[in-house]
């Protein structure tokens, strides 16, 4: 009964760091609070798509030390990532890591 015990425990690690150890399948980091995800497409000058701006947070672009927001632009954290944005557009202006 003890070897079968110890052998099932082994088995519920193992695959457990097996299933760690895998990359998600759409790039996201599912190791932290946040999902992040590389754009290469969000860079200055480029639009952010209305689907990814809408399912940001509005950041508290003092509390992180970033810089203020011209008059119609705001911060988002989208898949990890600060983005700074024309709200009206979506014509990027910055894009962080958060942290």
């Amino acid at each position: 009964m003890q070897k079968f015990l110890t052998a099932a425990a082994a088995a519920v690690l193992l695959l457990g760091a097996v299933g760690a150890a895998q990359a998600a399948p759409d790039g996201k980091d599912m190791t932290g609070d946040h999902h992040r995800v590389m754009h290469p497409e969000w860079s200055k000058g480029h639009k952010i798509d209305a689907d990814s701006w809408r399912r940001g947070q509005v950041v508290d672009w003092r509390s992180h030390h970033l810089s203020a927001p011209p008059r119609g632009y705001e911060w988002r954290e989208i898949d990890g990532n600060w983005v700074l944005a024309a709200v009206a557009t979506g014509v990027i202006v910055s894009v962080l890591e958060a942290h």
